[in-house]
């Protein structure tokens, strides 16, 4: 991706290096909630996690000692710097696109933070992956996840980075527009499995957002490189519950996804790519998945 010479985004707080703050209160996962399910909870792309993990978080009262600061590394400030230009760019597309609908788009706020935070969603640790609170229309990221992507997943390149930023960006798109709103209250009338199934349509709508972002980001200011597609979809492969499901347990359980499926992943992200147009990420009315 080609980066460096991009406008950089000021609406980002750098917690990084501090620890988390003494006194914090929050969910923590517990209960029936099941060792696949941490284990799948510790590699997704996560949306509010309240939403995601919702009855199985029991609050927490336990201190927490704060950290001595540590200076962060050059890479981290290389990290720094590539997450404000990708966070400026969804700014840029996304501004324009509200206002083509004649709607005001809110720009988001980005947490680095290392190990632990607290969030208006409560307190969330690094396991939990980059996550998106609607209440604080904040996106968190513990910039080693970054390293897990890589080693773990296999999905290599910055533009893999990039995409699980504008994948959450596309979260708040949701909130903005109302959706995730919605989404919440549906699941709360709804049997588990209608909630996964609802849950899945949310998450392939970020993705397809994702998407949009990046056909912007190429056609507007031409800063894709060859093969930079190909991370994101590989990113969005990785990531898929079938592949994570596979991986943990040795089978799939169809009833039990929440992200969607490798192929699902990475088809909604081709398609905003392909148009660039938001309408055409209406998970919630397509007939196939």
């Amino acid at each position: 991706m080609l980066w460096k010479n991009g406008r950089r985004s000021d609406n980002i707080d750098d917690q990084r290096g501090s620890g988390p703050r003494p006194g914090g209160r929050g969910g923590l996962v517990g209960g029936g909630i099941g060792t696949l399910i941490l284990v799948l909870v510790a590699l997704y792309f996560g949306v509010d996690p309240s939403v995601v993990m919702q009855q199985v978080a029991q609050p927490s009262t336990q201190q927490i000692s704060p950290q001595a600061t540590a200076a962060l590394s050059a890479q981290d400030e290389q990290d720094k710097a590539f997450l404000s230009v990708v966070l400026a760019d969804t700014e840029d597309t996304w501004g324009a696109l509200f206002q083509q609908a004649g709607r005001q788009y809110v720009d988001p706020r980005l947490v680095l933070f290392s190990g632990a935070v607290q969030s208006a969603c409560g307190y969330a640790q690094a396991a939990t992956g980059p996550f998106y609170c609607p209440s604080d229309q904040k996106l968190y990221l513990d910039t080693q996840f970054f390293q897990e992507l890589q080693q773990r997943l296999g999905a290599k390149g910055d533009f893999a980075q990039a995409y699980v930023i504008a994948h959450e960006v596309g979260h708040h798109v949701q909130n903005l527009l109302g959706v995730e709103a919605k989404v919440r209250e549906a699941m709360q009338r709804s049997s588990p499995q209608r909630a996964n199934a609802l849950l899945v349509r949310l998450e392939l709508q970020a993705d397809c957002y994702a998407g949009v972002w990046a056909y912007h980001a190429q056609h507007e200011r031409q800063v894709l490189e060859p093969g930079d597609v190909e991370e994101a979809i590989n990113a969005a492969q990785a990531v898929g519950d079938d592949r994570l499901q596979q991986q943990a347990q040795g089978y799939v359980v169809p009833d039990s996804f929440t992200h969607g499926t490798s192929a699902q992943r990475a088809r909604w992200f081709e398609t905003g790519f392909a148009s660039g147009h938001p309408q055409v990420c209406d998970t919630f009315n397509a007939t196939q998945l």
